[in-house]
């Protein structure tokens, strides 16, 4: 563990000190420049980013694996809740969440958003998930989920594929989701909606929901993306 320290003189900020353990090669005034200028009346600020005893934030990165993908049971950070126009992103350099931009409220997420642990998608971000679920879902929440299908999906030119998953354990529905089947046909389509025009106001044309594949297919898309995590 590295730890480092710097005291801060601003017109905001009156004997700050700033205290930080941090694992990283990046420089923590890189990472967060934007710090001094969001706080208020901070005298003492810890920020930490590596699960240790007396330490806040988990690097799920290290701490979960994909999960069984045999079995069809993986697991998924949920990043963004189903209703929410934040586009909040797991920032792997640091290991945090980090609001990357506010989309239009017309294009709030359709279903819960998230990401399966040791993966890389061919777009070099985790694999994302679309997780189904009756009650939006908190950023920050992990599960185990079952994979029932997967959107496959091109965004500015590049595979950006969306596996989509229920709970594994969901005594609601009695656990009647088990393929895409089983979603309702509207729900399919307000998703493609969603996903090929949700950049339309900045970048028209730029994505594309390219087909939806069986359970099988999108095994085989999370096993590439392991595959790419390991050789990184």
């Amino acid at each position: 563990m590295l730890f480092y320290s710097k005291s801060f003189k601003s017109k905001r900020l009156r004997n700050c000190f700033i205290e930080v353990g941090w694992e990283s090669a990046v420089a923590f005034e890189d990472v967060f420049p934007h710090i001094f200028l969001s706080a208020k009346n901070c005298y003492t600020l810890r920020v930490f980013n590596v699960i240790k005893k007396g330490k806040t934030m988990a690097d799920f990165n290290q701490i979960l694996t994909p999960g069984d993908v045999d079995a069809g049971i993986i697991n998924v950070v949920n990043e963004i809740p189903e209703g929410s126009c934040h586009k909040i992103e797991w920032n792997r350099k640091v290991a945090a969440f980090q609001l990357d931009r506010v989309e239009p409220a017309i294009f709030a997420k359709p279903t819960n958003y998230g990401f399966i642990p040791q993966t890389l998608d061919e777009d070099g971000d985790e694999l994302d998930v679309l997780l189904l679920t009756r009650q939006p879902l908190a950023t920050g929440v992990f599960l185990e989920a079952k994979v029932i299908g997967v959107m496959k999906f091109v965004d500015d030119g590049e595979v950006d594929d969306k596996i989509v998953c229920v709970p594994a354990d969901d005594r609601d529905t009695g656990n009647a989701y088990n393929s895409l089947a089983d979603v309702p046909a509207q729900l399919i389509k307000q998703i493609e909606f969603h996903f090929n025009n949700y950049k339309a106001l900045k970048k028209p044309g730029s994505t594309k929901v390219t087909h939806w594949g069986d359970v099988e297919e999108a095994k085989e898309v999370i096993r590439e993306s392991i595959k790419r995590w390991n050789e990184r």
